[in-house]
């Protein structure tokens, strides 16, 4: 069910068999699974997963091209709240491993908060990332092209930008990299500084040998209507035409809750198993949080991924109870 703050006092003593840190495609098709399995689980979700402002998936098995983000995940939350499972709106701030359960921490309403701590005895971290994105004086005006053709995603967009006079728009040069891979898909490639930082000799004579275009004063604006960036604006009030851009800015991961943890990473990233099982046995990460490929369709197969490898662990633990009170039940009867 959907959680309200007056239905917590009822889950003061419940103990789940998983708590899922984030609903968005993996975390929710981690609880559908989750309950398919006869496993109680709840989901704790910020209402900020990355997908949600996806304008239109364009490349997810069986989905029309023009399905919204937001739809996606209505349909999951939908489905696994008709499974049983519960589902929380609220912000997770740490995880204390108490040995055979975790207490989860959870701060519930932005004003007038509340605060509560629930039980599992397992874990799933699906609370992903956010991507960066270019700072100009009206951030409102950078988010009425995101999602639509200012994209942050090469794997999921690069089609999208073929033949097109794309913007790649970095914090260093190392983000600038994805400039070359960007040449599959198009050569009209323009890569922005927006006066951050430098760029060094080596990696300018690599710009002049493909024939991108390097601008390295700051930006004013984007310019387009109707959602469609049509360029950007410099400080010095030159307007440069775009069809698209490409943000690669960097993400900001949502996982400080995990900070007491000592989970091993390789940079901000999890390290997990073939079954998405962190260092820790009972901690499982899905999704962008993990390394692999970020896309919807790799984080709902992840969740599936984790929640079965929950489900084989507890039915170890419970297999011989389970098959001895079914035998119970047959023999009275």
């Amino acid at each position: 069910m959907q959680l309200s703050k007056q239905d917590l006092q009822e889950r003061a003593d419940k103990v789940y068999d998983t708590i899922i840190v984030g609903g968005g495609a993996g975390g929710l098709s981690a609880g559908i699974y989750l309950q398919r399995y006869l496993l109680d689980s709840l989901i704790i979700d910020k209402g900020k997963a990355r997908s949600f402002w996806m304008q239109e998936l364009h490349n997810y098995l069986g989905l029309p091209p023009d399905t919204q983000g937001r739809t996606l995940l209505k349909h999951g939350k939908d489905h696994y709240l008709s499974l049983g499972g519960d589902l929380l709106n609220g912000y997770v701030e740490e995880v204390v491993d108490k040995g055979d359960i975790f207490e989860v921490k959870v701060k519930i309403g932005r004003q007038n908060s509340t605060y509560s701590i629930f039980r599992a005895k397992y874990l799933i971290a699906a609370s992903g990332i956010i991507d960066n994105l270019p700072f100009v004086d009206d951030m409102q005006n950078v988010y009425e092209y995101a999602g639509y053709n200012l994209h942050v995603c090469l794997i999921c967009d690069g089609y999208e930008m073929a033949d097109k006079r794309v913007g790649v728009f970095g914090r260093n040069e190392r983000s600038l990299e994805v400039a070359f891979s960007l040449g599959w898909f198009t050569p009209y490639i323009t890569l922005f500084t927006q006066d951050m930082f430098e760029v060094s000799s080596q990696f300018r004579d690599r710009l002049w040998e493909h024939e991108y275009e390097l601008v390295e004063k700051p930006i004013s604006k984007f310019v387009g209507e109707n959602h469609q960036m049509t360029g950007v604006q410099l400080m010095d009030g030159s307007v440069i035409k775009l069809d698209a851009g490409l943000v690669s800015m960097g993400s900001q991961f949502h996982s400080g809750y995990l900070s007491r943890l000592n989970l091993q990473t390789q940079g901000e990233n999890l390290v997990t198993d073939f079954s998405c099982r962190t260092s820790h046995p009972r901690i499982f990460a899905i999704g962008d949080l993990k390394l692999g490929l970020n896309q919807v369709v790799v984080a709902a197969a992840d969740g599936a991924i984790a929640a079965t490898g929950i489900w084989r662990d507890i039915r170890r633990e419970r297999g011989v109870k389970r098959r001895l009170d079914v035998d119970s039940v047959v023999l009275a009867g």
